[in-house]
Parts: structure tokens; sequence; C-alpha cells
């Protein structure tokens, strides 16, 4: 009798198995939650590149010429996929400085001592960012009717595919940064020495001409070299789908080019997270 009692007790509290699949679908909700209930972000995560484009675009717009394009393409049309690309990391910024503010407040630890594995941790805290980019990556992709550009559904689905990987990629990049900091203060002054200009280098402000001074080559090299590139000229060229080349940059990478760099970006992104949440932090990034 006493033996069965205690056999039932055993059962009875028995852990659970870890569910992993569970805490990445509760940790991407809880970026929704969030998201909804700080309408401000959305503000800053359109409302500022919007208006980058549209001042932008007015100001430049008459001194523009595309180099080696044959076609007539104005400023506001070669912008867009830079300015799509801007929205995908303003709201992965904001996505991954809640990683510091649920340090501060103690709902961090409590994840990383729960029975499941790291990446469930990694996995769905980027998952969360990424689709909250994605949806208003999308809804700014509305606005590329009103300067004359169309969507098949073909090239509707490569877009938001390609953006999909876009914002993984940098959403986990800022889950590297924010990882190792403790202050909002630190990340805001890593994004305007770091993300920013990754963002300015990348062939999304203007586009890259090797031809000229030593600088202007030294400047079209670092501008291949930076991963973020290829992301900007894959957008491009889905948006101008059916229009040819005659649209685009001369020397613009092909989509195959674009698609293999990208998905390897937000490979290493992600690996890196994983790693980086695997280990114990002083809260310092150097």
């Amino acid at each position: 009798m006493a033996s069965a009692v205690a056999e039932r007790t055993h059962t009875q509290f028995e852990p659970l198995p870890p569910r992993p699949w569970l805490a990445v679908a509760t940790l991407a909700t809880r970026e929704w939650v969030r998201f909804i209930r700080q309408r401000n972000r959305v503000f800053g995560a359109i409302g500022q590149p919007l208006l980058f484009w549209l001042l932008f675009g007015a100001g430049l717009g008459p001194s523009f010429r595309l180099p080696g394009g044959s076609g007539e393409v104005s400023y506001r049309e070669y912008f867009f996929p830079g300015t799509l690309v801007l929205i995908l990391l303003f709201t992965a910024i904001f996505a991954t400085i809640s990683i510091i503010e649920d340090r501060r407040e103690g709902f961090l630890q409590s994840v990383l001592v729960a029975p499941a594995p790291r990446w469930s941790l990694v996995l769905g805290k980027l998952l969360g960012g990424t689709l909250i980019a994605l949806v208003q990556g999308l809804l700014f992709l509305l606005l590329g009717l009103s300067i004359g550009l169309s969507f098949s559904l073909v090239s509707l689905v490569a877009i938001a595919a390609f953006s999909f990987v876009i914002a993984l990629a940098l959403t986990g990049l800022g889950f590297v940064i924010a990882w190792r900091l403790d202050s909002t203060q630190g990340f805001h002054a890593i994004m305007s020495v770091f993300l920013m200009p990754m963002w300015l280098l990348s062939g999304a402000f203007f586009p890259a001409d090797a031809r000229g001074s030593t600088g202007a080559a030294l400047l079209a090299w670092v501008i291949r070299v930076n991963p973020l590139t290829y992301g900007v000229a894959g957008l491009r060229r889905m948006l101008y789908w059916n229009a040819g080349d005659a649209a685009l940059p001369a020397d613009l990478p092909s989509l195959a080019t674009c698609w293999v760099v990208m998905l390897a970006f937000a490979a290493v992104t992600f690996a890196l997270s994983w790693r980086m949440a695997g280990q114990r932090t002083s809260g310092d990034l150097l």
C-alpha cells in the first residue's frame, strides 16, 4: 500500500518533458503582444524611414542619374528598396532592444532557467521580431503602387520571402549586439556607429560606382563586402521583376548571389545568437 502511494506521488510530481516548439511559439507571441501595446514602435519603425523616403526623394530627385541604367528611374524608385530594408532594420532594433529590458526586469533570467533548449529561446525571440518586421515592410510595399511599381503574385511572394530572410538576419545581428549590453543607451550608440553605416553603405542611399577616384573605388569595394548590399540588391531585382535590366544599376549582383549571401548571413547571425545565449555575460560589449 505504501509503495503504491509512493509510486503514485512520484508519477504525479514527475516533471513534464521539454516542449521547445511551445517555447518558441510563446516567446514569438509575447513579442507581438508587446508590439501591440507599444504603438510608438510603429511610428519609430515606419514613420522615420517614410519621412526619409519622401524628403530625400523630393530633394535629391532632380539631380539623380542612374549609372549604367538606360531606363528613366526616379530617385524615389531607386530609394524604395533601401527604405524597405531600413524599416526591417529599425524593427529589428526595436525587437532586440527588449532583451536589455527583459534582463533588467528579471524575465530573461526566468526564461534561461526554464527546462527548454537554448535554441528555442533564440528562435522564439528572432521569429517574433522577424514577423513584426515583415508585416511592417509589406505595409510599406503598398506605397510602391504610388510610384508606378506593379507586383505579380510570384514577385510579391518572392519579395515577402526575401524580406523575411533579411529581417531574420538583422534581428539575429541585433540579438548578438543586445545580449552583451546592459543599457539601451549603449545599444543606440552601437546602432549609430555600426548598424546605420551598414545600411548607408549597402547601395540603398546611392549607387556604387567604382569609376573615378581611388576613394570611389574603395567605397565601391566596401559596399560589395557588406552583406546588407545583397539584401537591397535582391529586393531591387524583385521590384523590377518584369522590367528587365534597363531600370537597374550596372554591376548589380545576380538574384541567385543575393539569395545565397542573405541565407548565409541569416544562418551566421542565428548561430552567433545561439552561441551567445549559451554564455554568461558581464553586460559589456567589449
